[in-house]
């Protein structure tokens, strides 16, 4: 008898957040005035890229896919989450969970692999100046872009398979909003510790390699603005990386957050705090703090607005 046949339960209890109803509707509402927000501000950057043949460039094209990305990254949790706080039995499926759980996670690992490559075209545009319009073309920025969802949705692939055929045989309660590696890890009968030190070796060099990939990038960046010697010149240079580089902090700070310190040091309520940072917040983020720090993109939304 193999794992998937051992596993008697058909569904997972999400707790989601604790209190009351009225703190239930209070959440509610911060929640869905978050996610709409954040629908639209993603939205009107792709709107405004698709629209304003000013933006087709590969910089506002990585920017306006990023923030497509943006917005199935937070769809892939905040809906459900809204079901799950109305709903009073909190149940999703046991298919449901792993789904929501591949997604989240591809889309995670597609958003590290895409600041990567927003990093590179960032550090060619400053370090090398003369030969960036023949390096990086409009294809060789839409081949990136289509290698980093197909990599970003094949990295965990083997991972919430082996995930999915655990035996779980009760109970079947997650103290999260979104079904993660922890809990589920947690709630298994039989111990597999293969899958899930696979599971952690590999997000670890996931974020690891790209973030150092990314601050080698800025590093060199860096010593190369420094040496421009007018000081305009110099703030140009840093206006079109800070966007970037506070959405890299944001992103990474609570990805180590959650993934490198010891799961006994994260109690439940700071999990789906972290968890909260970089899957609703950072997303909410990003239209601010690209739109206010870029003059081109401030025009071309005010244009799409109108």
């Amino acid at each position: 008898m193999n794992n998937s046949e051992k596993s008697t339960v058909t569904e997972f209890v999400l707790l989601g957040f604790p209190g009351g109803q009225e703190m239930q509707i209070f959440l509610f509402s911060l929640f869905f005035g978050v996610y709409i927000l954040t629908m639209m501000g993603n939205g009107t950057i792709v709107c405004a890229v698709r629209w304003d043949q000013r933006l087709h460039t590969p910089m506002y094209i990585l920017l306006g896919n990023f923030a497509f990305l943006e917005i199935w990254y937070i769809t892939s949790t905040v809906p459900s989450m809204l079901a799950n706080i109305l709903s009073e039995t909190k149940t999703i499926s046991f298919a449901g969970c792993f789904l929501q759980f591949y997604f989240f996670t591809s889309l995670g690992t597609t958003e590290t692999y895409l600041l990567c490559v927003m990093a590179y075209d960032r550090y060619l545009a400053i370090c090398r100046p003369l030969h960036y319009p023949t390096i990086v073309t409009l294809q060789l920025c839409y081949i990136l872009m289509f290698l980093c969802w197909v990599f970003g949705f094949l990295s965990y692939s083997v991972s919430t398979v082996q995930l999915s055929q655990l035996s779980f045989c009760g109970p079947n309660i997650i103290d999260h909003f979104v079904c993660d590696i922890d809990p589920l890890m947690s709630l298994s009968c039989a111990p597999a510790p293969n899958t899930e030190i696979v599971f952690y070796i590999l997000s670890s060099l996931i974020i690891l390699l790209t973030l150092l990939y990314i601050l080698g990038s800025y590093t060199l960046l860096l010593i190369a603005v420094l040496k421009v010697p007018s000081a305009a010149g110099r703030q140009k240079a840093f206006s079109t990386c800070g966007s970037h580089l506070t959405v890299v902090c944001l992103f990474f700070g609570a990805l180590l957050a959650m993934y490198f310190s010891p799961t006994s040091d994260n109690p439940a309520e700071l999990q789906k705090i972290i968890t909260l940072f970089y899957s609703v917040v950072t997303p909410f983020l990003n239209p601010l703090i690209y739109s206010l720090r870029n003059k081109e993109m401030k025009a071309a939304l005010k244009k799409v607005l109108r």
